[in-house]
Formats: C-alpha cells, sequence, structure tokens
C-alpha cells in the first residue's frame, strides 16, 4: 500500500515538534546523564521524544510507537511510529551539529518512510518507498562508484561494534583503501552519514549493534536515493533485523562490500 500524504505530512511535523525542543539546549547545560548500558541521555533527547509522542497520541492513537528513550507503545494497526530523538547524543553533547532526528513509519515489519533531521543546520532528508528522496525539497542521488578501492567507508566508531565484528569492518576497510591505509575512514556522523551518502557523498557506511530505532528510517532514504541497504548477510533490514547495517551507495559494488566483510581468515560472519 502506498504511503499516504497525510502520514508524511505527519512525520514532518514530528521532526519540526522534535527539532524545536532541541535547538536551544544545543550548545547549552542538557542535564547529561548516562543510563544503564553506559549510553549518554540529555533532556533533549527525552523532552523532543514526548513532543513527538504527544502528536502520534492526538493524530493516530491506534499506530504503536517504538522510541529510543520512552519505550514501546502497542498499537493495534499492524503500523509502528519508531522515533530516536537524537541519534548521535554524544555528537550533540561535543556541540557537534552531525546529530539527528530520526522518524520512521513501519508497516508489518517493512520501514515505508524515513526521516533524517539535522535541526540545528536544518536539513532533512525524507526517503518514501517509491519515491525520490528529498533533501528539503530537492532530490537527490548516491554516486557511482567504480571500484571498492577508493570508496569512501564511514563509521560513527569501531568501539560500538561487537568485538567479534571488528575484524569484519576492518577487513573491508583495508579492501577500500588498497594500500593507503592512512587514508582511512570517516568517523562519527551517526545516521548524518547516511544522509550524506544518499547525498553522494560517500559510498559505504558500515555499522553493527543498532537497534531498530537507529536504522528504520535510514533504509527508505538511502533505498530512494538508489543505494542499497542490508545487513551484513546481504538481507534487507526489517524489524527483525539483528543490527548490523551496511548502506551502500552504489548497489553495482554490493557483492564486493559483502566478500570483504566476509574475508577474514579463519572466520565467517553468521548473524548472532
Amino acid at each position: 500500500m502506498p504511503v499516504r500524504p497525510a502520514d508524511i505530512a505527519l512525520a514532518h511535523r514530528l521532526a519540526d515538534a522534535a527539532g524545536a525542543v532541541i535547538r536551544p539546549y544545543f550548545r547549552q547545560p542538557a542535564g547529561l546523564e548516562l543510563k544503564e548500558d553506559r549510553s549518554p541521555v540529555t533532556r533533549a533527547d527525552r523532552e523532543a521524544e514526548e513532543a513527538m509522542r504527544r502528536l502520534l497520541d492526538a493524530e493516530c492513537p491506534g499506530d504503536g510507537v517504538v522510541g529510543e528513550e520512552h519505550g514501546v507503545k502497542d498499537g493495534v494497526t499492524g503500523r509502528q511510529w519508531v522515533l530516536d530523538p537524537i541519534d548521535g547524543t554524544r555528537s550533540f553533547t561535543a556541540g557537534r551539529a552531525i546529530f539527528g532526528t530520526l522518524i520512521a513509519l513501519v508497516e508489518d515489519g517493512w520501514p515505508v518512510l524515513g526521516i533524517i533531521d539535522q535541526p540545528v543546520q536544518r536539513e532533512r532528508w525524507t526517503g518514501v518507498t517509491g519515491r525520490p528522496t528529498l533533501l528539503n525539497d530537492a532530490p537527490v542521488r548516491t554516486r557511482a562508484c567504480a571500484a571498492l578501492e577508493g570508496a569512501i567507508v564511514a563509521t560513527t566508531s569501531p568501539h560500538l561494534f561487537e568485538d567479534a565484528d571488528v575484524p569484519h569492518f576492518m577487513a573491508l576497510v583495508a579492501a577500500a583503501s588498497g594500500g593507503a591505509p592512512r587514508q582511512g575512514p570517516v568517523y562519527g556522523g551517526d545516521c548524518y552519514n547516511y544522509g550524506l551518502l544518499a547525498s553522494g557523498f560517500l559510498d559505504i557506511v558500515c555499522e553493527s549493534g543498532l537497534q531498530l530505532y537507529d536504522f528504520a528510517a535510514l533504509a527508505p532514504i538511502v533505498e530512494g536515493a538508489g543505494g542499497r541497504m542490508c545487513d551484513w548477510n546481504g538481507d534487507p533490514l526489517t524489524a527483525d533485523s539483528a543490527g548490523h547495517v551496511l548502506a551502500i551507495g552504489d548497489p553495482a559494488r554490493a557483492d564486493e562490500v559483502l566478500e570483504a566483510l566476509r574475508n577474514v581468515a579463519g572466520h565467517d560472519h553468521h548473524d548472532h
């Protein structure tokens, strides 16, 4: 079923509401705390998600909601709104405007609409199944990548990977750097990297340990710009994916990227 214009409009209003909360806290004291898993959270994260949930409760009370800060609300429609108010809290607290608000609509487990909103720079990528991805109001495209060697790889941080996943990531980096390891990957960026890939500035984003609210919004954006989004086995991302995430700007390179990830002596990657 095609995504309804009303849902797209609502997603934009959710992003507007979150941005209005987040902007005044940027580079200001925002009450940084550490959660039980030692990940950072601020008042801006919590209040932005609350603002989005208030809108959803008013507009589509039957839909489910999955949010990073305030958990799961079960719905009755087969639809879920998946929210990450600040993806990249570490960047946010460091004063770096490369975090983003993530908003996705998931129908029967499949992400069909996604927004990455950078509220400080006022950049908003919108992806909808079957439509071209937009940055603000202009269509964007991923770029061609003639060979894996020389491709620009990005990840937020290999410190966030499970230990067993690090050698696979390093094998991909080695294949892309092709004997010029000092070039290395682009680090930092969280969801912003996927917007940059959709706009043709990065070739590959590789991450592990992501949750549904970290990746649901990204798939429609990357794919609507001509890229491919999958897990480390090459399978499409759904609500059941294990959190190993690949975005590939030029789908022609997908087999080589997957092969490079697997190319670790004595190790085969299998999703746990």
